[in-house]
């Protein structure tokens, strides 16, 4: 961090250039006003900024602009014409998420720019600065001399002041599934991650990271940069700069197009975000990224009910069934269907996801022509979708369905209005969307603009239908839900899959302490938990899940999405009695609170249940023990709550003895005070119901 010296230093040249004629600098601060953001131009008329969180610089001078094809660049020769601001203060009710209330206050500063030179175009910047962090964006106004823009470069700059600890995964255009590391920024080194061989696609240009990237500065401050509100716009990744110690935008291109982008104006780009935290709970805390994102657009999503859900999915992945029909051993079947509906309507779980039912599987992925192969009408004939949707309907469950498109999109762009009309035809309400493989047009990636678009009117269109998409393989998270609830979750990171056939070993014990101050941020995560044969036999036999049983629980609280799979296999959880704790966990929160927490190590989080007002615990640790103290004051005052609390064994252990868990029940009240004593990989999840 930058001294005092430096901050009086840039407050004073800021009052002295605001009192002129021509200022070429503006401030603005927070509500609280903790947070400053300072507009410089420079004497050439280059546009940048600076941020300070009290007396330190947390961005250092950091430059904004653009290269353009065919045109002039946008990076300097401004002036500033006019300069507005404005506070706001307002609360908006989430349909469904982590609280029911969200308070969304902020000042906002914009900053009109013209060019000095004869074609005088403008560009204008407009910041919100928050208790909590900024976001600010680019606002390309219709103008004369600047209609139709093809950016071949964004040059937004993230100037850090110390090298500090990253939690990163790189900058893949294709794919988010990547482990994170943990390293210096001077020490990034992304084109190591190239040619992972467990990745169905992946292509990793240069030394950039990916977003969510979470930083710690060396005196606890942490910080993270992401985006907000990603329309029509190609996916941002962050070129590193090793030696200065610094991040620059770099978009995510395409091979068919010498551009990045393709606007008219007037256009917006998204929001550039930046949390800033004293601790690494209030990440998790923060709703940045929600607020800014537009209000809801959908009058009515009441047809979506958060919930969770069984299906055939993992025992494809353990090789018990197969997707496709010819393998001889097809999972998708009307009788294994009624036997997931059955278990779900005897466990209060309102969801049954049927992967496989539909012709194509067998040329679906390690082949070029891939278009044309998937039919989303037409089930296989060990089948009977109508049947086991009225069989379904009969018990009390909602069948999910599923559309892997093989990342073939002309297929599923021509057929989506009679998908989607199917299942509004079957009263289905929500679809698990696929994008496994190479894009098709070739030259594509899944994060450019063309595939930003794809996701987007994908959804779009299934609001027609009352359809809610949870899409894998997709574009990031961006805070959309807001604006679109029927984006309901997605994948976008390495998930549970990777333990049963990945030949690094799975995901490690420090994966998911990292993933909730990381890819959490963005948005709900379909990370599938629930698995209680961690050691995967018979199927798997040189792979595992390395958690305990107890950590599988605590990801029902933890790691957030409004609908979570019990992924194991139904003979599996018959007679465990941990499976009470799904039974039981909500799925929807009036109010979450983060009780402790650091990036990588662990994360204890308590979720208020709508509806019902009783409360979840989940606790999850790296492959270190630890014995963390909570209190339980979040607890309705003067209430008795019956707390049954699912917890590693004494001998418990991610590798060594991963399915030991004790079981313990205790009148307690917000004046109790626990330990929690996690096993290494593990957790501890607890149900607070009233009595």
């Amino acid at each position: 961090m930058k001294t005092i010296f430096k901050t009086l230093l840039i407050l004073g040249i800021f009052c002295l250039c605001s009192c002129t004629k021509n200022r070429k600098n503006v401030a603005i601060s927070s509500p609280n006003d903790t947070l400053l953001v300072n507009f410089l131009l420079t004497d050439e008329g280059k546009p940048s900024y600076i941020i300070l969180k009290g007396v330190s610089v947390v961005i250092d001078s950091s430059s904004l602009g653009f290269e353009l094809k065919n045109a002039p660049s946008l990076l300097d020769n401004f002036k500033i014409v006019n300069v507005d601001t404005k506070s706001v203060d307002e609360t908006w009710n989430m349909p469904w998420g982590e609280q029911e209330t969200v308070r969304n206050q902020y000042n906002e500063l914009k900053v009109e720019l013209q060019e000095k030179d004869s074609l005088e175009r403008k560009l204008n910047i407009v910041f919100k600065v928050y208790n909590d962090g900024i976001g600010f964006r680019y606002e390309f106004p219709e103008q004369e001399h600047l209609k139709e823009v093809f950016i071949t470069d964004e040059h937004t700059q993230f100037q850090l002041t110390d090298d500090h600890t990253t939690w990163w995964i790189p900058g893949d255009w294709d794919i988010y599934e990547h482990l994170y590391t943990t390293s210096k920024v001077s020490e990034i080194d992304a084109l190591s991650k190239a040619n992972h061989g467990s990745l169905a696609q992946t292509y990793i240009p240069e030394n950039a990271v990916n977003t969510p990237v979470t930083m710690r500065a060396e005196g606890g401050l942490h910080i993270s940069i992401h985006e907000a509100a990603l329309l029509d716009y190609s996916g941002m990744t962050l070129k590193v700069d090793t030696e200065n110690i610094s991040f620059q935008s770099e978009l995510v291109g395409s091979e068919r197009n010498d551009y990045k982008v393709k606007r008219t104006t007037p256009f917006t780009t998204p929001w550039r975000t930046i949390q800033i935290a004293e601790k690494a709970t209030e990440l998790i805390d923060s709703k940045l990224i929600v607020n800014l994102n537009e209000p809801s657009k959908i009058d009515d999503i009441s047809w979506f009910t958060p919930m969770k859900y069984t299906g055939i999915w993992w025992e494809m992945h353990l090789g018990k069934s197969s997707w496709d029909k010819a393998a001889g051993k097809h999972g998708a079947t009307t009788e294994n269907a009624k036997a997931f509906i059955d278990f779900s309507a005897k466990n209060n779980i309102k969801g049954v996801l049927v992967e496989g039912w539909n012709t194509g599987w067998e040329h679906w992925i390690g082949f070029e022509d891939r278009e044309g192969v998937f039919d989303f009408i037409t089930p296989y004939d060990d089948y009977d979708l109508q049947e086991v949707v009225r069989y379904a309907k009969e018990k009390g469950v909602e069948i999910i369905m599923h559309h892997e498109t093989s990342a073939a999109i002309g297929t599923y762009d021509r057929q989506m209005d009679k998908a989607y009309k199917l299942m509004q035809d079957l009263g289905i309400h929500s679809v698990k969307s696929g994008y496994v493989g190479k894009i098709i047009p070739k030259g594509e990636y899944h994060h450019g603009q063309w595939m930003v678009n794809h996701y987007n009117n994908a959804v779009f269109k299934a609001i027609e239908y009352e359809v809610a998409v949870n899409a894998h393989e997709p574009i990031k998270a961006t805070g959309l839900r807001r604006t679109y609830p029927n984006i309901i979750s997605r994948e976008g990171l390495r998930g549970q899959e990777f333990n049963a056939w990945a030949a690094d070993g799975g995901n490690p014990p420090e994966h998911l302490p990292i993933v909730a101050f990381t890819r959490m941020l963005a948005g709900p995560i379909d990370y599938t938990p629930g698995i209680f044969n961690i050691k995967l036999s018979p199927y798997k036999e040189n792979n595992q899940v390395n958690t305990t049983i107890a950590q599988q629980l605590a990801l029902y609280v933890v790691i957030y999405s409004p609908i979570q799979m019990a992924a194991d296999l139904i003979e599996n959880y018959e007679g465990n009695p941990a499976l009470q704790f799904i039974k039981d966990v909500g799925v929807d929160w009036k109010q979450t609170k983060v009780l402790n927490g650091e990036v990588g190590d662990f994360v204890t989080i308590a979720r208020e249940e709508r509806q019902t007002g009783n409360w979840f615990l989940g606790s999850i640790t790296d492959e270190n023990a630890r014995n963390l103290e909570v209190s339980l004051d979040f607890l309705l005052p003067n209430t008795t709550y019956t707390a049954t609390i699912y917890k590693d064994a004494k001998d418990a252990h991610w590798d060594d003895n991963p399915t030991a868990i004790d079981i313990e029940t205790m009148d307690v009240t917000s004046e109790t005070k626990l330990t929690l004593q996690l096993a290494a990989g593990g957790g501890t999840a607890i149900s607070f119901l009233k009595k």
